[in-house]
């Protein structure tokens, strides 16, 4: 029976109405700020996976994984990309001239970044084709003078496909007449969405079409490189640049998004570190009610000592009833927690066309929703460090009551 006087004690003092209703109150803000806590953590972690996922699968699905160039161009893009994709780690690979220019319709101006691609190959290397909102990549063919716009870009020129636009290069024709800037006039042929800041900034044209445009002749500017781990960039790029020999370079995404994939991880880290301490503070709650209830207990711990209760079996009524008030609060902070975590986006949208307000502004945003995703590993590492919390905040407490003598408490009484 002594055995079982810890839970039975422990939990009869969780259920007991208390003669000093402060008691009751500090219990409850212990249990609620640990149900605060925890709830909050696993949303806002959540949300930080979010930002990680679309990091990977939106942004770094149209970036390239890694780029591989020749300064003066390269002529031989076809076997060198047979070889490459003979390497580990390589599943794709897809030939591309870059060029930086502005758009202009009616007045309107707009800058922006054209791909000249060969669809085909592309389809290797980039999430494009998933994200077609109007018309197919299949639209570029050569001489078409076809373009494909990013949904932000067409909607600040204010064109839809089927209309024109004309774009300026940052290079000078000589003529007769003067130096006059080199431009060409596109004909929108489609339109994508990946809900990123690249909607506002990213074109693409057929390949040849742009060789003309930048007179490059038959020569492409890189070969870009699709790889089955992206984390392994760095390394692949530095072993192929090695292989090739002189003349050729390398560039991964670590150089373009690279920081702003750290920033999204140090964030993670430190925000689940401060919110950690929100819960340790919580946690550290139960050591208040703890030590009131071992003041207020005092008759009653003197007489389960003289009827031969051990100072172990004291120790365990208080743990056992500093447990019980945060295991209650960590299970429903889990599961406040995981229910706003899988809806907050859906939320966050109805608030958005409700109110008319955006939270994540694409220009400045590289994306335009609010991600969440919930990771159980998260959930499993809050869990046990709420308890591990918990379980401290019960010893002190616990400590104390078992060093009470009943002669000197029931002297008094």
């Amino acid at each position: 029976m002594l055995d079982r006087l810890p839970f039975l004690i422990g939990l009869r003092y969780v259920r007991a109405k208390r003669r000093n209703h402060f008691i009751s109150f500090i219990s409850l803000t212990s249990m609620l700020g640990l149900t605060l806590g925890v709830a909050v953590l696993i949303l806002v972690l959540s949300v930080m996976n979010g930002f990680d996922h679309e990091l990977r699968s939106r942004v770094l699905g149209m970036v390239p994984h890694t780029r591989i160039e020749q300064p003066s161009g390269m002529t031989d893009w076809k076997p060198l990309a047979e070889r490459l994709m003979q390497r580990e780690h390589v599943v794709g690979a897809a030939p591309y001239v870059q060029q930086q220019g502005m758009f202009s319709v009616s007045g309107r101006n707009e800058g922006g970044l054209v791909y000249g691609i060969v669809p085909e190959y592309e389809r290797q290397v980039s999430i494009i084709e998933d994200h077609m909102q109007q018309g197919s990549l299949d639209s570029l063919e050569p001489g078409s003078w076809n373009i494909v716009l990013g949904d932000l870009l067409a909607r600040n020129l204010g064109v839809g496909v089927g209309d024109k636009v004309t774009l300026l290069v940052p290079e000078a024709s000589i003529t007769p007449a003067g130096v006059f800037p080199r431009l060409k006039r596109f004909n929108v042929s489609g339109t994508f969405k990946v809900g990123a800041d690249i909607d506002a900034s990213l074109a693409y044209a057929n390949i040849e079409d742009m060789q003309t445009l930048a007179r490059m002749g038959d020569a492409v500017g890189g070969l870009r490189l699709e790889l089955d781990d992206l984390f392994l960039a760095n390394q692949v790029t530095r072993e192929i640049v090695n292989d090739l020999g002189y003349g050729y370079r390398g560039m991964d995404w670590t150089y373009t998004h690279g920081n702003l994939f750290q920033a999204i991880q140090m964030e993670k880290r430190m925000i689940g570190l401060l919110l950690m301490v929100i819960v340790a503070v919580a946690a550290f709650n139960i050591v208040s009610t703890l030590v009131m209830v071992v003041t207020d207990k005092h008759a009653d711990i003197a007489i389960l000592r003289t009827i031969g209760a051990r100072p172990k079996s004291i120790m365990g009524i208080f743990i056992v009833q500093g447990l019980t008030i945060g295991v209650i609060g960590i299970v429903i902070g889990v599961i406040l927690g995981i229910v706003l975590a899988l809806s907050i986006s859906d939320i966050i949208a109805w608030f958005e066309t409700t109110t008319g307000i955006q939270f994540l502004d694409p220009n400045v945003y590289f994306i335009s929703y609010l991600p969440s995703r919930l990771n159980l590993e998260d959930v499993g590492i809050i869990v046990v460090s709420a308890l591990v919390l918990s379980f401290l905040s019960t010893l002190y407490p616990a400590w104390r009551a078992a060093r009470i003598q009943p002669a000197e408490v029931l002297r008094y009484e």
